[in-house]
């Protein structure tokens, strides 16, 4: 544990699968930390006042789920953002909300960095989250220490509207092959092949991955607890798609898994992990 008296203050907003594992890695590293999320927890670090928790700190890090928690969170901190405050965004936004918040933080004085992270639950319990870092370089190398607590990497990209793009772009990946993955799942199944036996083709293949050998067996299992929720990993897909329409492109691989997944999400299933994708095919069973 580093000396406290050491340690500029923290705010933590947002206490869900990765806020509340990067908040307790901070608390234990001696950071002197608030936090707050929408919902009161039982922590003696919470902070029911988002304004009180932000007046509080000199580094706020934002871990909230989506555009307009993180448009709303801002707007109620707003007066305590300034000179001598850090905004770091750990949240998945779009790039509409990107440009917002480094634009509004030059108006106030404020510095920024766009932090997006990739790593899942199991990641951020072992403070393993790997960070895309746009910002000055600056600010970044004065914050290197304090991300360091929740990561095992830290990449510097070009700009925060380039950090959002690749998390974005990153995440494209990861649903469309998890899509894949269900289907050929579901095929091997129907022909009379095991799971174990899908999985053991997939390893020695250039397919295989850490993910496909995570998610098939918990599909397999009809094991959906949430490492990456569906209701995220659908919101991220809707801002991959405005990526594409910005960009004039059209990406029918992300838009049909985001069908399949707004589908999933209208049957009540948002907060099981996006893995449970796989059930699309029991409505043609």
């Amino acid at each position: 544990m580093s000396d406290p008296s050491l340690l500029p203050p923290v705010a933590v907003f947002g206490l869900g699968i990765i806020g509340s594992r990067a908040a307790d890695h901070l608390a234990t590293e001696g950071y002197p930390l608030r936090t707050w999320s929408r919902s009161a927890r039982e922590r003696d670090d919470f902070e029911a006042d988002p304004l009180a928790a932000a007046s509080s700190a000199d580094l706020i890090a934002l871990y909230l789920k989506d555009v307009p928690a993180v448009r709303d969170v801002f707007e109620r901190i707003r007066s305590a953002l300034g000179s001598g405050k850090t905004l770091i965004n750990h949240a998945t936004v779009d790039h509409a909300t990107t440009e917002f918040l480094v634009e509004e933080c030059a108006k106030l004085g404020c510095d920024f960095l766009n932090a997006p992270f990739t790593g899942s639950k199991v990641a951020a319990g072992n403070a393993a989250l790997v960070y895309y870092v746009g910002g000055k370089a600056e600010t970044l190398e004065r914050l290197r220490p304090f991300l360091e607590t929740t990561s095992s990497q830290i990449m510097e990209v070009p700009s925060p509207a380039a950090a959002t793009v690749l998390k974005l772009t990153t995440n494209l990946i990861t649903a469309s092959t998890v899509q894949a993955l269900a289907e050929g799942l579901k095929l091997t199944q129907a022909n009379g092949i095991s799971p174990e036996t899908y999985l053991a083709a997939i390893n020695p293949n250039a397919c295989a991955s850490a993910l496909a050998s995570m998610k098939v067996p918990s599909m397999a299992a009809g094991d959906f607890e949430a490492h990456f929720s569906l209701s995220n990993m659908l919101k991220d897909a809707r801002y991959m798609l405005d990526l594409a329409e910005r960009a004039d492109l059209e990406t029918p691989g992300i838009a049909n898994t985001a069908e399949q997944m707004q589908r999933r999400n209208d049957l009540g299933e948002g907060e099981e992990d996006f893995s449970i994708l796989f059930r699309q095919f029991e409505l043609k069973a």
